[in-house]
């Protein structure tokens, strides 16, 4: 494996405005936000993608989401809505190959958002 980004940050080699942190899952603000209030968490272990998890991934899947939503409702966007977003592959508009959940919130969404 070569160098991932998130794996970088994960690890505190390249800073971030972290928004919640643990053994498990780190979740930070985005760089270039799509929304106002846009927030990554990904899990600490390399994952490349949503399509590479496997059966004994189970937990870790579930509680990424769980932490997703903790994280939103700190935010104050449980009160008028958000959106989790995982983007799986180059045409599904993955850009960094390692799992991460984006929390997008702070104004309305459109459907289809593509």
């Amino acid at each position: 494996m070569g160098t991932c980004l998130f794996c970088d940050i994960a690890a505190g080699k390249i800073p971030c405005t972290e928004v919640h942190g643990d053994d498990d899952f780190l979740a930070f603000r985005d760089i270039d936000p799509k929304a106002p209030t846009h927030i990554l968490v990904i899990p600490r272990g390399h994952v490349s993608g949503l399509s590479d998890l496997q059966d004994a991934d189970q937990d870790m899947a579930g509680r990424l989401v769980l932490t997703a939503s903790r994280i939103a409702t700190a935010e104050g966007l449980d009160q008028a809505g958000y959106r989790f977003v995982i983007n799986c592959g180059r045409d599904g508009g993955q850009t960094v190959d390692h799992l991460h959940l984006p929390i997008l919130g702070g104004r309305a969404f459109g459907w289809p958002p593509g």
